[in-house]
Order: structure tokens, then C-alpha cells, then sequence
């Protein structure tokens, strides 16, 4: 009995760990893509890094990255900003990857 009990704090513990990591990679994910914007955005310095702050917190309007790309869509569409939603897709991924690597290698 006390086997199948470490067993499942262990299991719990493993999944606390994994969303744990999996938040700090999306959060560090959104402000690297929220740079990337900026600087699409002619944004730089103390601009660009609000403009960071403002994209991680749209990621918190509900589940799924959704909110995330909308609000860069709309601020890049308002801007005049030519990037297509599978560029934005594409930098979305790429700077997840990137994230990851650095989350793990904290």
C-alpha cells in the first residue's frame, strides 16, 4: 500500500514539476515573441520591454497561446506591420523551442 502511495506523490510531484516548467518556457516564450514584435514595431529600450510585459500578460485572458497571437495580429495589422499569421505562427514555435532550452538549461 505505502508502494502505491510514492508512487502517486511521486507521479504528482513529476506533473507539478512539468507545469511548472511548462509556465516559465510560455512565459519566457511570450517575452522573447514580444521583442521580436517590438522591434517589428519600430519599439526599442524601455518601449519594447512594456510592449514584452503586455504580451505575456495577454497570455493570461484564457487557455491556449489564442490571445497571445490576436494581440500580436491586431497591434502588427494596426501598424501596418507585414507579417503573415504563419510567420507569427512560425516565430511563436521557434521561440518556444528557444524557451525550452533555456528554461531547462536554468
Amino acid at each position: 500500500m505505502a508502494s502505491m502511495d510514492e508512487r502517486r506523490d511521486a507521479a504528482e510531484k513529476k506533473f507539478a514539476h512539468d507545469e511548472e516548467l511548462r509556465f516559465k518556457a510560455m512565459a519566457r516564450r511570450n517575452k522573447l515573441l514580444g521583442l521580436w514584435a517590438a522591434e517589428k514595431l519600430g519599439q526599442s529600450g524601455a518601449d519594447a520591454e512594456a510592449y514584452a510585459r503586455s504580451v505575456i500578460m495577454a497570455d493570461f485572458e484564457e487557455s491556449g497561446e489564442e490571445d497571445v497571437f490576436r494581440k500580436i495580429r491586431k497591434d502588427f495589422d494596426a501598424a501596418n506591420v507585414a507579417e503573415t499569421d504563419a510567420e507569427i505562427r512560425a516565430k511563436m514555435e521557434e521561440l518556444l523551442a528557444k524557451a525550452k532550452l533555456d528554461v531547462l538549461a536554468d
